[in-house]
C-alpha cells in the first residue's frame, strides 16, 4: 500500500463527551464500575429518610437529559417505592375463584409515577419536572425526581423554564404530564398499536367520528 492510500484512509477521530461516558456505565450497571459505587450507597440509602434532598444527581447525564440545570430553583430529591406487584388483603368472605385474586395484580401506575407523586405530596411548593432509576434491592427501588420551585426569581426569568411558573401546569404530576407519566398512558408510541392512546385512553371513544 502507498502512502497515498494510506493518508486517504486516515479518518479524524472524534472524542466522546464526559456524558457519553456516564451514559455508557449506567447501560449496564452491573458490568461497571456502577456496581460497586451501587453497593456502598444502598447501604446508606436505606438507612435515610425517605424522599431526601440531595446535593447533585447520581446520573448527571439522565439529569441534564431531563431538563436539569445545576442553578437556583432546581432540587433533586432520592426516593424509594416497594417493588412487586399490587398487595391485596385476603378476602374472608365468599367469592368466586376468578373474583377472589391476591397475587400477580398489577396496578395501573409504574413505581416511577408512584414515586414522582409521593415526592410532589412532599414538597407541595415545588413541580416534578422528570425523574430517572438510580439502584434498585430486593425489596424497594430508588429514583431522583427533578423538582422545579416555579416561585424563584432565577426560573421565572429563564425563557427555557418559566412555562412551568403558569398555573395550567400546577399539580402536572398528577396529571400523567412528565416523561414515565407519559410513557404510562402510552403517548410514547405512535401509529400502528397506539390508535386508541390520544387524546386519552379514557376520551377516545367520546371522540367525534
Amino acid at each position: 500500500m502507498t502512502n497515498d492510500s494510506q493518508e486517504q484512509d486516515v479518518r479524524p477521530v472524534r472524542g466522546k463527551s464526559m456524558y457519553s461516558y456516564i451514559a455508557d456505565a449506567w447501560k449496564n450497571p452491573g458490568k461497571s464500575y456502577v456496581k460497586a459505587l451501587n453497593f456502598e450507597r444502598k447501604i446508606k440509602w436505606r438507612r435515610e429518610e425517605n424522599f431526601i434532598r440531595v446535593e447533585k444527581p447520581t446520573r448527571l447525564d439522565r439529569a441534564r437529559a431531563l431538563g436539569y440545570k445545576a442553578k437556583q430553583g432546581y432540587v433533586i430529591v432520592r426516593g424509594r417505592v416497594r417493588k412487586g406487584s399490587f398487595q391485596k388483603r385476603t378476602i374472608r368472605a365468599g367469592r368466586r375463584a376468578k373474583r377472589k385474586g391476591i397475587n400477580k395484580m398489577t396496578v395501573g401506575k409504574s413505581l416511577q409515577r408512584m414515586a414522582e407523586e409521593r415526592a410532589q405530596k412532599r414538597y407541595p411548593n415545588l413541580e416534578v419536572l422528570n425523574s430517572y432509576w438510580v439502584g434498585a434491592d430486593g425489596l424497594h427501588e430508588w429514583y431522583e425526581i427533578i423538582l422545579v420551585d416555579p416561585s424563584h426569581p432565577v426560573i421565572m426569568s429563564d425563557p427555557k423554564i418559566n412555562w412551568i411558573c403558569y398555573n395550567t401546569h400546577k399539580n402536572r404530576v398528577y396529571r400523567g404530564k412528565t416523561s414515565a407519566g407519559r410513557r404510562g398512558r402510552g403517548l410514547h408510541n405512535r401509529g400502528k398499536g397506539a390508535e386508541k392512546s390520544r387524546p386519552s385512553v379514557g376520551a377516545n371513544g367520546r371522540r367525534a367520528k
